[in-house]
């Protein structure tokens, strides 16, 4: 097989010119802290059982708590959380300490705000080149009405819902 070379920054303009949603993923640390980061590779994958996937960057300080953990939190955010999302998608420790939070029945870290909430365990995990590709199994949803967050070409648009004011 020929080997193939794909420019990275080719790679990365044509995958901004696909619109995506914004979440954030939470978990604990060791220590009980919030950590998490911004994602815009999430994708539904099954209905029976209920099944979602996201991919945290292999380099990502979250990632080893998520494994650890064995359950996480998908926030899809409401559109005018975009200062959240860039919080999260910071690095350094104190990226997110000041933020409030709570905790859930299933031991998950949730924020307050966002227009859906899928708590998750991790069903299966599997490599992905520079990330990984984690699958959680849904065991709780938790929806508002609103608009979301989209990311589009490098930038975060508000998008309302029909109907409804954002």
């Amino acid at each position: 097989m020929t080997q193939i070379t794909i420019d990275p920054t080719d790679f990365r303009n044509a995958m901004a010119d696909f619109p995506s949603g914004v979440t954030v993923v939470t978990t604990l640390d060791e220590k009980g802290a919030l950590v998490g980061f911004t994602a815009s590779a999430f994708s539904s994958l099954s209905m029976d059982p209920p099944l979602v996937l996201v991919c945290p960057a292999l380099s990502s300080a979250t990632y080893p708590h998520l494994v650890r953990n064995q359950r996480f939190a998908i926030h899809i955010l409401g559109a005018d959380q975009q200062d959240l999302a860039m919080a999260f998608a910071s690095k350094g420790a104190d990226k997110v300490s000041a933020l409030e939070w709570g905790m859930s029945d299933l031991g998950n870290p949730l924020l307050k705000g966002a227009t859906c909430v899928l708590e998750c365990t991790l069903w299966r995990e599997y490599e992905g080149g520079d990330h990984a590709i984690l699958i959680g199994q849904v065991q709780r949803i938790d929806r508002a009405e609103g608009g979301v967050l989209l990311y589009h070409r490098g930038k975060m648009t508000n998008h309302a819902v029909a109907g409804v004011e954002a």
